[in-house]
């Protein structure tokens, strides 16, 4: 059997992932177990260089706010500030010290430093502006939605003035009490001003619709893609407020699959741009139900944005969960003879692309496997997101029974 894992266990590569697939993809997401893995991140920037200069890739997408990255973006293409204060500032998540985050922007713009603008490599965030503690204040998106329909629209058309706008928002701090995540009496997403900015919300949606045609003629591509950004944020974060707000028993689980809608959108609009590379964690990214626990809430069940993404890209969706962990397993420097981790234990390197579907002929011949997710509860790929494995394995998320 170890033999056997042997034969197809090839290095991790742009070209060896990409041969694994039935087709090239418009999304390929990477999944990670666990979020901060030096390890994992590492790769993730050597892999998406590979896929940059070997396959013609030009967008990375991060598990990130999804406007503050716009500031990342502007940094890699047009040098717009400095790289410590962008990288601290524009990632959300606290991961703005990360050193491989570092090294991925800097190397993003010096790959971008004497090239054409229809070159570039691109940087965007596919979360929402919200944190597993809370949420934003929606005055940034909706303000810069109506900023740009105001400069392109007949202002009888817009459903509101900035100034009542700014009124219906009120003051932020409301919107950002992270009291409200725990206690739905704190949240202010229900307010009849809330219920006026979903409508407010709507309109200036549709007009980004209705108006398509005009506003191609009068804006740049970068423009409209950064309206519909504006537009897809605004909604999706009132609605997420709103459910804050309920005391139903979906409550979490409601919260758990607006915030993957919003992460979906996201991944859909930059996949009708050009090929991405995803990163984001598995639980986010992974074709089949997510569920969790957490807090001392009961389990909840959601379908995560790579199953909402995939339902509408197909084969042109690729998920490579990832799996990290030690050599030692229980206090041993060998894994029990029983356990996925002594099959890839044979391996005398510690970075693979395995294919599933060979990978899980293995798991059929062995006895049950506990997994455990390391992260918040998270319920584990399967058989995918494997325990505590010598360094890191790709595995390709070719569907099987």
């Amino acid at each position: 059997m170890e033999t056997g894992i042997k034969d197809f266990a090839r290095p991790v590569e742009a070209s060896a992932v990409l041969e694994l697939l039935p087709t090239r993809p418009r999304v390929l997401a990477l999944g990670e177990p666990t979020h901060g893995e030096d390890a994992l991140l590492d790769l993730r920037n050597r892999l998406f260089r590979q896929l940059v200069e070997e396959q013609g890739y030009r967008t990375i997408a991060l598990e990130t706010d999804c406007l503050r990255a716009l500031t990342v973006d502007a940094y890699v293409t047009s040098g717009e500030g400095a790289l410590d204060d962008v990288t601290e500032r524009c990632f959300s998540h606290d991961w703005g010290g990360s050193r491989a985050n570092r090294e991925l922007v800097g190397w993003m713009r010096d790959f971008n430093a004497n090239r054409p603008t229809h070159d570039y490599v691109r940087f965007a965030g596919m979360d929402g502006p919200l944190e597993i503690t809370g949420a934003e204040s929606p005055r940034q998106a909706l303000t810069a939605l109506h900023d740009y329909l105001t400069t392109h629209v007949d202002a009888e058309l817009l459903p509101c003035t900035a100034d009542r706008l700014d009124d219906l928002l009120g003051p932020d701090a409301p919107w950002t009490d992270q009291a409200a995540m725990m206690d739905p009496s704190q949240s202010i997403g229900r307010t009849p001003e809330a219920r006026e900015l979903r409508l407010v919300a709507d309109d200036m949606v549709t007009l980004l619709e209705t108006k398509a045609p005009h506003l191609a003629a009068v804006s740049s591509p970068d423009d409209r893609d950064r309206a519909h950004l504006y537009g897809r944020t605004a909604v999706g974060l009132l609605r997420y407020h709103s459910w804050m707000a309920d005391t139903s028993p979906s409550r979490m689980a409601r919260l758990l699959a607006t915030r993957d809608e919003m992460m979906a959108g996201n991944l859909l609009a930059l996949a009708a741009r050009g090929p991405v590379l995803v990163h984001a964690h598995n639980s986010h990214v992974q074709r089949d139900k997510s569920a969790m626990s957490m807090w001392g809430h009961p389990k909840v069940e959601w379908w995560s944005a790579g199953a909402l993404a995939s339902t509408r890209l197909g084969d042109r969706y690729a998920h490579l969960a990832t799996a990290l962990g030690t050599m030692k397993h229980q206090g041993v420097d060998a894994p029990p003879s029983n356990t996925v981790e002594c099959i890839l234990h044979a391996l005398p390197e510690p970075q693979y692309v395995i294919d599933a579907a060979q990978l899980d002929i293995i798991v059929r011949h062995m006895a049950a496997v506990p997994r455990v997710s390391p992260y918040f509860g998270y319920a584990p790929l399967d058989p995918s997101q494997l325990p505590h494995i010598d360094g890191v394995v790709y595995v390709s998320d070719v569907p099987h029974g």
